[in-house]
C-alpha cells in the first residue's frame, strides 16, 4: 500500500484538479509527516510516476502572475480504480514495521551493559517529547480538522503512547536483562 499514491489520487478526487505545488502545500498544511509515511517534498516524484503509469492525466496548463506554468493533474478513471484499491489496502492491512530496537536489544554489548539505564532512559525522554509536541500540535489543529482526519492524528497518539509504555516496562527489566546478559557471558567464558 503506497501512502503517497493514496494521498494524491485522494486529494485530486476530492478537491478537483491540482498542480504539482497545490498538492505540496496541502501536504504541508495537513501536517502529513506527522501522521503518514512519508514526506511532503516527494510529492513532485510521486506525481511523476502515476502521470507515466497514466493514474493522473495533465488537464491544463495553468500560470498565476510571475509565477512559471504549471501543469494542473486530475485523477484519470485508470486511477479512480487504484484509488479505490488502496482505500481498501489502507483500511484492511495491518502495517507495524519491525524496529531496529528490537535486533539491537537482543544483540547487547557485553561490554556496554552499564550504559543501558541511561541510554533508555534518554530514549524515553525523547519519545516522551515527542508525545507531548504532537498532542500538542493535534490540540492546535483539530479545529481544522475533519472528524476522520482526527482519528487518524489521534492513532499517531495512541502509537507513541504504546511505545512509551514498552519503554516504561523495559527500563524496569533492565536489572534482569542486564544481570541475564552477564551469566550468558559469565557461561560462555567457562565453556
Amino acid at each position: 500500500m503506497s501512502s503517497i499514491r493514496l494521498f494524491i489520487l485522494g486529494s485530486l478526487a476530492e478537491r478537483g484538479p491540482m498542480h504539482g505545488h497545490g498538492l505540496l502545500q496541502l501536504a504541508e498544511e495537513e501536517h502529513i509527516d506527522l501522521w503518514t509515511d512519508f514526506a511532503s517534498s516527494a510529492v513532485y516524484g510521486a506525481m511523476k510516476r502515476l502521470a507515466s503509469e497514466g493514474l493522473i492525466a495533465e488537464e491544463r496548463v495553468e500560470r498565476q502572475g510571475n509565477y512559471p506554468e504549471r501543469q494542473v493533474y486530475g485523477i484519470s478513471a485508470s486511477g479512480e480504480s487504484a484509488l479505490h484499491e488502496l482505500r481498501q489496502q489502507g483500511l484492511t492491512e495491518i502495517v507495524i514495521k519491525p524496529d531496529p530496537i528490537d535486533l539491537a536489544l537482543a544483540r547487547l554489548d557485553p561490554d556496554r551493559l552499564d550504559e543501558l539505564p541511561a541510554l533508555f532512559e534518554e530514549r524515553l525522554a525523547r519519545l516522551r517529547s515527542t508525545l507531548a509536541t504532537t498532542e500538542k500540535h493535534l490540540e492546535h489543529v483539530t479545529k481544522f480538522l475533519t472528524v476522520a482526519e482526527t482519528w487518524s492524528m489521534r492513532h499517531q497518539v495512541s502509537r507513541w503512547r504504546g511505545e512509551i509504555a514498552w519503554h516504561e516496562d523495559l527500563l524496569a527489566a533492565l536489572p534482569e536483562i542486564i544481570s541475564d546478559e552477564r551469566r550468558r557471558q559469565a557461561t560462555k567464558g567457562h565453556s
